[in-house]
């Protein structure tokens, strides 16, 4: 044989044996370094059924590489695989929120946060929210409005194993009318910004909003989120006035739809709860100011409601410190007793509740505070985690992923000393935190 010139001879049947024989042992050494790596069993004292609402005794449950594969007394534990005694502890399926803005958190000075600081700022830091959130047990979140696509970036970056975090089902840009909650508002109107009308989600009319969500889809959004109404944390003169018309919420949802995707609803009033669930809106978020009329709609149109009902204290304590306008925390003493009587009403009602907190208006990491609040105002201790489990799993369409603790679901899994169904809230310390397989948190070993 030449090469190059070169003439090489060389047995080629013999060259392909040892090839081959090579090649075996090779693959025979991954396959059993890859069992004694990947294989593991949790042994869980007491285990969470949250699809049933019931509690389990003495499980085992069989994890191969990143997916729960068996879970029963008595499976076959494989040889070599590693074991997790978790036989003193309650073992949940991994958390979700489906509320939160990563890429932010209070704190600083209201002004120098808006106009001071770049997206630059914000994102070489929202890596550390990320790692709070799944040390607090958050396997899974649904982040409701970034800028510069860093939901985009944080997502894929945990997704290709650079850092830690949770799974993110992500919306990139919040989509609002001009002068509205998702717009910069209350300031000159001389001041200029850099940026585009579609790099900020303002969009205006039906044809603006029908582009503005194929914008934020060819460029990584999971979900739409858009502005129904006014808000409590920008300086619209409104709390809940409707900032879209019905056409215009009919098309953002519709166009979502068109590509597969789900949409939600900031929504504050009334009316405008009532037009973008009317739209056809997977889920209200916050849902502060609901009436009879509201609630019916959204039984009947299977809409969820995504209430942020502890995140009033934190505000009403700590945003006068970061200078935050006095109309702002005005509205916000407005809106938190109203809201919290609105998720009362809604729970006695039968509407669906998720678990969605708004991390980022305070604390990340903070987020199991909520679940109290969620029992206090009407939810049993078994349904507060469904909201945070299976219904939240539902609502982003992930239901076959994650949200509870079956075979064929990734490995999500938290553990808690304490019974959270005797008090919730030991859900606020988790001592154990795995993601897809992985230990990334255990206090107790």
């Amino acid at each position: 044989m030449a090469f190059l010139g070169i003439k090489i001879t060389f047995n080629i049947d013999m060259k392909l044996k040892h090839l081959m024989i090579a090649f075996t042992l090779l693959c025979i050494s991954i396959k059993g370094f890859a069992q004694v790596d990947s294989i593991k069993i949790i042994k869980a004292g007491r285990l969470l059924d949250v699809e049933k609402g019931t509690v389990l005794t003495n499980q085992l449950i069989l994890i191969d590489h990143d997916t729960i594969k068996a879970i029963g007394p008595n499976i076959n534990i494989p040889a070599g695989a590693k074991i997790i005694d978790l036989t003193n502890a309650t073992v949940l399926p991994g958390l979700i929120d489906c509320h939160t803005h990563l890429t932010q958190n209070p704190g600083g000075n209201y002004y120098d946060d808006l106009f001071r600081k770049t997206p630059i700022d914000f994102a070489i830091i929202a890596h550390i929210y990320a790692k709070r959130t799944l040390d607090a047990g958050f396997t899974t979140c649904r982040d409701v409005g970034s800028t510069a696509f860093m939901d985009i970036a944080l997502r894929n970056a945990i997704n290709n194993g650079d850092i830690p975090g949770p799974r993110i089902c992500a919306a990139t840009f919040f989509i609002g009318s001009t002068g509205s909650h998702g717009d910069i508002n209350g300031f000159s109107p001389y001041l200029q910004f850099n940026d585009s009308k579609q790099f900020r989600g303002v969009a205006d009319g039906i044809d603006e909003v029908r582009a503005q969500v194929r914008f934020n889809i060819k460029y990584g959004a999971d979900v739409i989120k858009f502005g129904a109404s006014a808000g409590v944390l920008s300086e619209e003169e409104s709390v809940g006035a409707p900032q879209y018309t019905q056409e215009e919420m009919n098309a953002i949802v519709d166009e979502a739809k068109l590509w597969g995707k789900k949409a939600c609803a900031h929504a504050h009033g009334t009316l405008a709860i009532k037009m973008a669930v009317k739209a056809g809106v997977a889920s209200i978020e916050h849902g502060s100011l609901l009436d009879d009329e509201a609630i019916q709609l959204m039984k009947e149109h299977g809409t969820y409601l995504d209430a942020d009902i502890y995140n009033d204290d934190y505000i009403l304590s700590e945003y006068a410190k970061f200078g935050t306008p006095q109309k702002i925390i005005e509205k916000e003493k407005l809106v938190g007793k109203a809201q919290r009587l609105s998720f009362q009403k809604a729970v006695k009602a039968g509407v669906k509740i998720t678990f969605g907190t708004d991390a980022g208006v305070y604390p990340h990491g903070l987020n199991a505070r909520q679940f109290k609040y969620m029992v206090k105002f009407g939810l049993s201790p078994m349904q507060a985690i469904q909201a945070a489990t299976i219904n939240a799993a539902d609502l982003l369409g992930w239901k076959n992923k994650v949200g509870s603790i079956t075979p064929g679901k990734f490995a999500d899994i938290i553990a808690v000393k304490n019974d959270p169904l005797t008090d919730i809230t030991t859900l606020e310390q988790v001592p154990f935190v795995m993601k897809g397989g992985v230990v990334y948190k255990n206090e107790g070993k």
